[in-house]
């Protein structure tokens, strides 16, 4: 197979600075000396699940939820097949993945609102456990979610994580994006800035 470009800057760079604003967030979460970084981190967080979210719909051929989101059989078929039938990784998210990045969003998104509303002191202490739960909730998909890779990684024979910095991955040749659309990267910052600093303001 050829080796093609699969994923777009704005979904690499918004892949890492999730992971970035996320692990700020829960590093800095139990401190009172670093609370404001910590709203800050959970803002940034916010600011990047709701680009990708509609990076999903408008975004690139392999960005849109419609090319990776599947049903509960296909993702029982592909984790059956994944050592018994090797062959080569979809270009895109596999069935599996598809639903470790819906839960990471949705969690994401709830993790920053609830967050939000206890910075404000609304919804009292069932709240903020809510939010601890959510975020715990978050940190356990992260881990399954890392593990997924790295054995789709020994199972398909392919650096997942290094497809993530790089776009490129094994592929048809019509199966590769044409532009990897470095345009929306301003865009993506400036929600993820904007939504950090309204959340903490």
């Amino acid at each position: 197979m050829n080796r093609i470009l699969v994923w777009d800057w704005p979904v690499r760079i918004g892949h890492w600075l999730l992971v970035g604003a996320f692990a700020l967030a829960w590093l800095t979460g139990d401190s009172e000396t670093w609370r404001l970084v910590h709203v800050w981190a959970g803002g940034g967080v916010v600011g990047v699940v709701l680009f990708r979210l509609l990076w999903g719909l408008v975004g690139t051929r392999h960005a849109r939820f419609a090319s990776f989101v599947r049903g509960p059989g296909a993702v029982k078929a592909y984790l059956l097949g994944l050592f018994t039938h090797p062959r080569a990784e979809t270009p895109g998210h596999n069935p599996a993945g598809g639903w470790a990045i819906v839960a990471l969003l949705s969690l994401g998104l709830l993790t920053g609102v609830s967050g939000w509303l206890t910075y404000q002191e609304i919804g009292g202490e069932w709240l903020e456990e809510a939010h601890e739960a959510l975020a715990s909730t978050m940190l356990t998909v992260v881990f399954v979610h890392v593990i997924g890779v790295l054995i789709g990684s020994l199972a398909h024979g392919e650096n997942l994580v290094r497809a993530m910095f790089t776009g490129i991955k094994r592929g048809d040749a019509d199966a590769a994006i044409v532009n990897a659309r470095p345009f929306a990267v301003p865009l993506l910052l400036a929600c993820a800035v904007t939504c950090a600093w309204w959340l903490a303001r």
